[in-house]
């Protein structure tokens, strides 16, 4: 039988062991194995040569397919053929109606900029910074069913499982600051997306890399469960006893399990969750923001501030070292509402999207204009897509059919050159025709301007050199600086 001398030493030197150990992988000092790889950590230093235009991601995520012919991609000939068939032949079939006659945008297009550059009157305030804005008109996607797409846009692949691009770039890149998580998502406060939590899920990867999700429908945005609930309180001394105990239980545990990755994030996961008590509510406490912050995210607006609180924290994330943020512009669908939670358009788009986009327009130009005037959008890469696009043709007389052959996306700050758009549609929306993008393009161009090279960015996974852009992906080069 051990003495108690001895039992205290051991435990003392388990838990320095286990600090030590996560220092040392902090600052990659560890050791290789018998394979000259580290134990659990991070082996894409090839994938990180390339020169480094930007430090953090927000993306901005529109749940439900955004209708590009009504927003960002202008079609004349739309107008030209208003009210005639879309399909004179009959040999079409859209995903859940039957093609109507050519819709020419519910929104009137206007030039904006110096570049010129066509933006329907959806968004009067976010038009005032085209000439920051890369525009990617030639998106589209391997389905029309609004799970399958979330999941290709945010992993690469139409199924749940895979790791996320925000689980990718934290993989990849680390984290700038040991008191926050380095990838939190910010989903609508109506709900979550299609697809659920599954979209920011870190897959086959160390458990570590999955996002963290913060709940934004309150005044003072949280992390579910990081404090005790007020009753269940116990005084500070017991509380650091039971810590140091649980720490104790850990280490013996993680000890007899070498290579857990899913007990190892959940051991991190707790330290985090101790640091992030003192941390959490300074970098989510939006009231010491100036009245002119405010006002420019329309934080007291009832239906405009629920979005504009998500951009503004996505910029006071970053700020503070978040190395990539996902704000979600849209829930699941529902009926019980008499606008749909999100942009999936099907029975009145001009009742719709006039709602979202509204809510899209001060958001998202509120956080530009924030970036801009700190100084941080040329680190700041900022991302706005969704998951397919929507049919030139009228669905019941003013909605529209899902369509994954055509979308816009765009992209701004963080090295991307802006007034200028790639790829294009056929004259009616319908589908991309010049240089067809994949998300796996949109991937491969972010990662590339935060310093990775996309095809060395790979993780080991059931005989297979797994990488988000699958083995697909190109850099679009011409939109960079």
């Amino acid at each position: 039988m051990k003495s108690r001398r001895e039992a205290l030493w051991q435990l003392a030197g388990g838990l320095g062991g286990v600090a030590l150990t996560s220092l040392l992988k902090s600052e990659r000092l560890l050791a290789v194995d018998d394979t000259g790889k580290v134990p659990g950590a991070d082996h894409n230093s090839s994938a990180t040569t390339i020169p480094k235009r930007a430090k953090a991601v927000i993306q901005i995520f529109c749940p439900g397919g955004l209708s590009q012919v009504d927003t960002w991609d202008y079609k004349p000939e739309l107008e030209k053929r208003a009210g005639k068939p879309f399909d004179p032949d009959g040999k079409l079939t859209f995903f859940a109606s039957q093609p109507g006659n050519c819709q020419p945008s519910f929104f009137k297009f206007r030039q904006h900029g110096q570049s010129g550059r066509w933006i329907s009157d959806l968004f009067p305030q976010l038009a005032t910074h085209v000439d920051d804005i890369a525009f990617l008109h030639s998106m589209h996607s391997k389905s029309a069913l609004h799970g399958p797409a979330m999941f290709m846009m945010n992993s690469g692949f139409t199924r749940p499982g895979f790791p996320s691009m925000g689980s990718w770039v934290t993989y990849g890149l680390g984290s700038l600051n040991d008191d926050l998580p380095a990838f939190v998502v910010l989903p609508n406060p109506r709900g979550l997306p299609p697809g659920g939590v599954s979209n920011w899920g870190a897959g086959f990867l160390p458990a570590e890399y999955q996002g963290t999700s913060l709940e934004t429908s309150i005044d003072r945005p949280a992390i579910t469960d990081l404090f005790p609930i007020e009753k269940r309180k116990i005084a500070s001394e017991s509380e650091q006893e039971s810590r140091d105990f649980l720490r104790a239980l850990n280490a013996t545990h993680a000890s007899q399990r070498p290579g857990d990755s899913e007990l190892e994030a959940r051991i991190a996961s707790y330290e985090l969750a101790a640091r992030l008590q003192l941390s959490a509510p300074e970098v989510t406490d939006v009231s010491k923001e100036s009245a002119a912050t405010e006002s420019l995210y329309a934080i007291a607006d009832p239906e405009l501030g629920l979005f504009g609180r998500q951009c503004l924290l996505a910029r006071r994330l970053v700020e503070r070292g978040v190395r990539f943020v996902q704000i979600y512009c849209g829930a699941e669908n529902t009926t019980a509402k008499k606008i749909r939670p999100n942009w999936d358009s099907h029975e009145d788009l001009p009742r719709d999207h006039g709602y979202w986009g509204a809510v899209l327009d001060r958001g998202a130009s509120g956080l530009l204009t924030d970036l801009k005037q700190r100084g941080l959008l040329d680190s700041t890469l900022v991302i706005c897509t969704t998951e397919f696009g929507r049919q030139p043709a009228a669905q019941g007389g003013r909605g529209r059919d899902h369509n994954a052959g055509a979308f816009t996306a765009w992209m701004c700050g963080g090295g991307v050159r802006g007034g200028v758009s790639y790829g294009a549609t056929d004259d009616l929306g319908y589908e991309a025709v010049l240089h067809p993008t994949y998300c796996y393009d949109l991937h491969a161009t972010a990662l590339h301007l935060l310093g990775i090279d996309h095809e060395k960015l790979t993780y080991y996974n059931n005989g297979i050199q797994r990488r988000l852009t699958d083995v697909h992906g190109e850099v679009i080069r011409e939109i960079l600086l």
